[in-house]
């Protein structure tokens, strides 16, 4: 064998090591039984060009992590909460209005429907991977409550937070080279949601003058034969803008009558004001039904960012898909996550309630004292807890000795001269606008953009 190893070592190229090109030929015959293979394998000749197993070798080492996965970006609204509370805990006076999250707890009777299902041993086990059956009759009864749609609770796959049903979504729908249209400015996680599953992302933009709301010109300019997904999201992160029963309809109609599947995320659709009703596009077209696939959860609603608690609605064929997928990346959700959950979509709605009407009151406010800030346009959103304004009109001009000229740019300087953490438009299409999430306190938000009014005075 050793004779025949020596052989198969001279073949390789002679400028990489004798040991490197003896080992890496070693390796390249375990799956074998080694005698067997030295008496009876004859090596080929490398063709011209062709890297020897050592070569490869090396090349697979440099490479350790693969190119679909470190292509992902890193989630700029994380980013950028991270680096504000990096700041806060070194004990710069940083407000933040990166996070999109309640800054409330979690109301005391969901907890305590989590207290005791932590004593409950039946909760200790595996349980179905599409989420408890009560849990799942839950979701179907809110889904017909609020998005207008009479489902099984067979239809109902709970996940590990609405991101994970974002994923799985696009996962279970598209093929390599499917394209997406993707109203603009979008959440940071649709695009590499749509990547990882080997989508193609169509950008259809809407700028403030539109108060960031797509047309049905818009989409059919941008519709081609690749496309099989429409992405919907209303109210939406980042703009708060949210579509009229009217224009629902409308965008509805035109992808029935294209034969579009639709994905629909309604994670704020209970955080509206103005007497504003965010209409689901399976209401206001039910012949959607059977391809609209619901995203939604408990996060936002009920301040349970934390409990990673979301789950996905859809057709039979698309959700028993979803959950053989699920079965094999995740199971099933904490069942302490889903005994909570029973218990917000069922329980008492005080609290959230109250924290709507905390929401509605901090946006009355951040949008005033944007709007008093010459070079800035915030149109009031309608949903959510984001104000998203145009600040093209601070750009080009210099402040505290720095010239800005794109968001991103904008946004640092923010934060080192007035120590007030934002998101950059950048993160959710063009440059030219910044994110802003109220849902922080009302005293630190009176003062973060006090701060700015100052520093653009």
């Amino acid at each position: 064998m050793e004779r025949n190893l020596d052989y198969l070592v001279a073949l390789s190229p002679r400028n990489e090591p004798k040991s490197g090109r003896k080992k890496a030929w070693q390796n390249s015959i375990t799956s074998r039984s080694l005698g067997h293979a030295a008496a009876t394998v004859k090596p080929r000749q490398l063709h011209p060009g062709e890297a020897s197993p050592y070569a490869r070798s090396v090349a697979n080492e440099s490479k350790r992590i693969s190119t679909r996965i470190d292509s992902i970006a890193e989630s700029a609204t994380l980013k950028v909460d991270g680096k504000a509370k990096a700041l806060q805990a070194a004990g710069r006076p940083v407000i933040s209005f990166a996070a999109g999250e309640p800054d409330f707890p979690t109301p005391e009777h969901i907890v305590e429907a989590a207290l005791l299902a932590v004593r409950d041993p039946k909760n200790h086990r595996y349980t179905p991977a599409a989420g408890l059956p009560d849990l799942r009759d839950a979701i179907a009864a809110k889904t017909l409550r609020d998005s207008g749609l009479a489902i099984s609770p067979s239809q109902v796959v709970v996940t590990n937070g609405g991101k994970q049903a974002v994923y799985q979504a696009f996962a279970t729908l598209l093929d390599p080279g499917d394209e997406v249209l993707v109203p603009t400015p979008y959440w940071t996680t649709y695009p590499e949601s749509i990547r990882l599953a080997g989508g193609v992302q169509v950008d259809v933009f809407a700028g403030s003058d539109q108060n960031y709301l797509v047309t049905v010109e818009q989409l059919e300019a941008a519709r081609t034969p690749r496309t099989k997904v429409l992405l919907f999201v209303s109210p939406s992160n980042p703009t708060g803008a949210v579509y009229s029963p009217e224009q629902t309809k409308a965008i509805g109609e035109w992808a029935e009558e294209h034969g579009l599947w639709i994905i629909s995320d309604e994670i704020y659709q209970n955080l509206t004001y103005d007497g504003v009703r965010a209409t689901s596009i399976v209401e206001a077209v039910p012949a959607l039904a059977d391809r609209t696939i619901l995203v939604n959860g408990v996060a936002k609603t009920y301040a349970m960012t934390g409990w990673r608690l979301g789950w996905m609605v859809g057709p039979q064929d698309a959700m028993k898909a979803a959950a053989n997928l699920q079965s094999h990346l995740s199971s099933n959700v904490s069942n302490i996550s889903q005994r909570a959950g029973i218990a917000a979509l069922t329980g008492p709605q005080d609290a959230a309630i109250a924290m709507r009407d905390a929401f509605d009151r901090r946006r009355q406010i951040i949008v005033a004292e944007l709007n008093k800030i010459p070079g800035i346009v915030a149109p009031t959103p309608q949903g959510a807890f984001y104000v998203y304004p145009d600040v093209t009109g601070l750009l080009g001009r210099t402040w505290g000795g720095v010239t800005p000229t794109t968001s991103l740019e904008l946004a640092d300087l923010i934060l080192d001269q007035a120590e007030v953490a934002v998101v950059p438009g950048e993160a959710f299409g063009p440059s030219g606008y910044l994110r802003f999430s109220y849902a922080l306190g009302d005293a630190a938000l009176l003062e973060g953009v006090q701060r700015l009014q100052r520093l653009f005075a």
